[in-house]
């Protein structure tokens, strides 16, 4: 059961649940504030958290706030759209065979039957997306496997709201969000390496910090290209 708390107008969803430590998140596009929090955790203690927290939550926020508009898409001729961190002017043309999907000087070729809706553009558009990833990322997952000393077993991609990947530690196995086609490789390889290193060190500690420094020295400042959406 979700319960709201409000502290200094800032409204948050409060969740109970079978966990051994407290898990605060601030979801884009609004700054919607997550608290997950142990069973056993009183309400004073959740309180006093809470506050402690005021500052990283305002600053979260003011973060997502100054971030630009995500683009609305009608998938027509001339629109721009990002593969690989550059900007890509679309070209529909009309095709009586098999849609695909051609990247060539700056402009995507979506060769789409006539009678196409702006939702089979996208859906065509997106899987293009995914084969990129399918078709790079084996080579960046062996590259960083041999100089990190780590497995992955298995890996995917999907569509995700608030993460640019995960990991399932047990499994070692990643997953990385289908957005990530429009960033540049070194944003796809800062991800990679992030969730790679949870399989030495699970959790957020100096280790994992020290680790990720160890084997990606800029890794702070992709963190933050990420998040700016440059």
């Amino acid at each position: 059961m979700v319960q709201q708390l409000i502290i200094e107008n800032i409204s948050i969803d409060v969740e109970r649940k079978n966990i051994g430590s407290l898990r605060l998140v601030v979801y884009p596009p609004t700054g919607r504030v997550r608290l997950a929090v142990p069973l056993w955790l009183n309400d004073e203690a959740l309180r006093s958290y809470v506050v402690s927290k005021l500052s990283w939550i305002k600053k979260h926020q003011k973060k997502i706030a100054a971030r630009k508009p995500q683009a609305v898409y009608e998938y027509i001729s001339g629109e721009k759209h990002l593969y690989n961190g550059n900007q890509y002017v679309l070209d529909v043309i009309p095709h009586n065979g098999k849609s695909r999907v051609v990247a060539e000087d700056r402009t995507l070729k979506l060769f789409v039957r006539k009678n196409n809706t702006k939702r089979q553009r996208a859906t065509i558009l997106a899987e293009w997306y995914r084969a990129q990833l399918k078709e790079q990322i084996p080579g960046l997952i062996k590259t960083w496997e041999t100089r990190m000393g780590v497995e992955v077993r298995a890996w995917g991609i999907k569509r995700m709201k608030t993460r640019w990947g995960s990991c399932n530690i047990r499994a070692q196995r990643i997953w990385l969000n289908l957005e990530l086609a429009k960033k540049p490789v070194r944003c796809w390889e800062y991800v990679l390496v992030h969730e790679m290193a949870h399989l030495i060190e699970r959790n957020h500690s100096k280790r994992f910090a020290a680790l990720m420094s160890e084997f990606l020295p800029p890794w702070k400042l992709l963190k933050e290209e990420l998040k700016s959406g440059r």
